[in-house]
């Protein structure tokens, strides 16, 4: 259900502002985004998982505030960071 190291390092790349970027909210969401995307299929085999469902709703949170967070900084990352998780908001 986590996300693996090399996939974790593909994201990174993809989406860091600088070489060496870990922290930004980019590349943040989309380690989120990758969690929640294993979860969500999790879910369609583990249907009473409740546990884990938990886990889900706080990483769904977490990405929000996140997003809440980018988007009241720069309007601009924002938009481009959506289209490009393809995030529907």
């Amino acid at each position: 259900m986590s996300v693996t190291a090399e996939r974790k390092k593909e994201l990174m790349a993809q989406f860091a502002t600088v070489k060496g970027d870990t922290g930004s909210p980019e590349v943040q969401v989309a380690i989120l985004s990758e969690r929640i995307k294993n979860l969500t299929e999790h879910f369609k085999g583990h249907k009473k998982d409740n546990h884990s469902r938990r886990g889900l709703l706080a990483l769904v949170s977490q990405r929000r505030s996140l997003l809440d967070y980018l988007k009241r900084k720069d309007e601009a990352r924002y938009q481009t960071l959506i289209e490009k998780l393809e995030l529907r908001r």
